[in-house]
């Protein structure tokens, strides 16, 4: 029988580096953006590297997709996974985002990771919560 573990914690930004791709006579952006974050909580991760394409709109709403890999330990067990991101933000930089692990990603004792989760981050609040709930392999 397989449980499927509710979990919380929460994450900080180490870095963001963003490249502007294009621009449209309307103003929307396409750009490219790389990001390293810290967990704590359930996953326990130091330095996470993230990938996003990010749409940035006129009104200053926009979505994005990306991955962020993990080498660190959920829930006390190591190993190495990935995630894929989907979200969108508003005109006050309110976050609103979605993730799932990609099947088969799991490394190490993290080897058959499942789970997905989300997170809401607020313009200006350092340590964002997430919310994941995982089953192990």
């Amino acid at each position: 029988m397989t449980t499927t573990t509710h979990t919380t914690g929460t994450f900080t930004s180490d870095g963001w580096d963003e490249e502007e791709l294009s621009r449209t006579g309307d103003g929307t952006r396409l750009a490219r953006t790389a990001v390293r974050n810290t967990y704590t909580g359930v996953i326990e991760a130091v330095g996470t590297h993230c990938a996003y394409t990010i749409v940035y709109r006129p009104d200053g709403t926009g979505s994005f997709t990306g991955h962020q890999q993990f080498d660190g330990t959920v829930g006390g067990r190591r190993g190495s996974f990935v995630v894929h991101e989907s979200g969108t933000f508003d005109e006050r930089g309110t976050v609103h985002c979605a993730f799932e692990v990609l099947p088969g990603s799991g490394g190490g004792e993290l080897a058959g990771l499942a789970g997905s989760g989300s997170y809401t981050a607020e313009h200006g609040v350092k340590a964002v919560p997430y919310r994941f709930e995982h089953t192990a392999g």
